[in-house]
């Protein structure tokens, strides 16, 4: 990239220089060539002057009457129609320029003068010309080189800084290059590294929390789960069956959990896709409907479809499970699901027709252990964090009725501007 600044730096200058100097050139050339023709006509005017003059007084017109009046070059004088002509000076070798002044009289005088000095100057013009071209050439290169370094360089060290999050360096550098659009990339390292940061201790608080909070209940279940697929006699075929599905699931999800605890960052890293919201959503209805039916009260949907975004399908189900659950243990009424889209994210709203969140709560509802029902707080807090953890929030947009809204990163497509 260095040397591809360098030559198109160079290459503009080189242009430029071509194009200035070229027409610099001919302008100069014209003027010297003109300037010449003024000159000889000026010398010629004036020794025709001379000449009149003389005849007019009566005094001889011959070589040596005139010698005075010639300067450079050399002259062709005529006293008169029929006179000989009188040469003055020394008639130039190759190249001249003339001028001619002629009477009515007869009286005529032409002046010669030689190429050579026109040349000498347009030779020291053109000198001087391709010294001011050098110059400026030069003077190109050390900007040239300087800038491709001060444009590089930064390249360089946030190449590293990349690397360096890469590998599992998290630390920002917080180092600005006065450049807008390095600054730009630098800033985005940065929020990147402390974003990085927060998504490991997220994660890591989630891990404490599900061994905390599943371990022991998915323990006590699977042994009760066990002792009625065990009992035999007097019991339902139907019981020991569904009591087997259960405990199938019952080890699907402790091996969810194991893995949970034991997987690092760089294992389950790059989770975060592009999904379909409506999946999502439909998915969560289906499973709680049956619960919600059971207590008679309805869950519904409503907003715009074909939504898609750019989050872990795992993380938003459960985080939309933790919302529609809280809704059908604290809420009342109907639960409404609606998405919709704000700027450049998808937004998924939980809601119900319950009292809603106590005024003395507000925010505080997402602290850990903090809840208005007797329950352990933590599903919300949890719930935020796997929002965080893919680059969305979880926020309480309204206390009554309640409304909780979930905010996701929109997957970008084609024709989006």
């Amino acid at each position: 990239m260095r040397r591809r600044l360098i030559n198109s730096t160079l290459a503009v200058v080189l242009v430029v220089i071509a194009v200035f100097g070229v027409s610099l050139v001919i302008v100069e050339s014209r003027t010297i060539e003109n300037a010449a023709h003024d000159r000889v006509q000026s010398e010629a005017v004036r020794l025709f002057s001379s000449v009149e003059a003389k005849l007019a007084a009566g005094d001889p017109v011959t070589a040596e009457t005139l010698g005075e009046h010639i300067g450079t070059g050399a002259a062709i004088v005529r006293a008169g129609a029929g006179a000989e002509p009188i040469t003055l000076g020394t008639m130039p070798d190759g190249g001249r320029i003339t001028a001619t002044q002629s009477g009515q009289t007869g009286v005529s005088v032409t002046v010669y003068e030689g190429r050579d000095q026109v040349n000498q100057e347009m030779g020291r013009n053109l000198l001087v010309i391709l010294a001011v071209a050098l110059l400026a050439v030069g003077a190109a290169v050390l900007l040239a080189v300087r800038q491709a370094n001060r444009l590089t360089a930064p390249l360089t060290d946030l190449a590293e800084t990349a690397e360096r999050l890469g590998s599992g360096d998290h630390r920002g550098k917080h180092r600005r290059y006065g450049v807008p659009e390095l600054d730009r990339v630098a800033d985005v390292l940065d929020n990147s590294a402390e974003r990085i940061t927060k998504m490991l201790t997220a994660e890591r608080r989630l891990a404490a929390d599900a061994s905390h909070q599943l371990r022991t209940p998915l323990t006590a279940l699977s042994m009760r789960l066990e002792e009625i697929a065990e009992i035999s006699a007097g019991d339902p075929a139907t019981v020991k069956e569904e009591a087997a599905i259960a405990l199938t699931q019952v080890e699907r999800l402790t091996d969810v959990v194991q893995r949970l605890l034991t997987n690092s960052r760089e294992q389950r890293s790059g989770m975060a896709v592009g999904m379909d919201v409506d999946d999502v959503v439909k998915q969560q209805i289906e499973e709680w409907r049956p619960a919600y039916r059971q207590a008679s009260r309805a869950i519904v949907r409503s907003g715009k479809r074909g939504l898609r975004a750019v989050a872990t399908p795992g993380a938003v189900a459960q985080v939309l499970a933790t919302l529609i659950e809280n809704s059908l243990m604290h809420g009342e009424g109907r639960v409404a699901i609606r998405t919709r889209v704000t700027g450049n994210q998808v937004v998924v709203e939980v809601t119900d027709e319950g009292p809603g969140v106590a005024p003395d709560l507000g925010s505080r509802v997402f602290e850990r252990t903090v809840s208005g029902r007797n329950s352990t707080g933590l599903g919300l807090a949890v719930a935020r964090d796997l929002a965080e953890a893919d680059g969305g929030r979880l926020e309480l947009v309204q206390q009554r009725p309640p409304v909780f809204a979930l905010f996701l990163g929109r997957e970008a497509r084609e024709g989006d501007e």
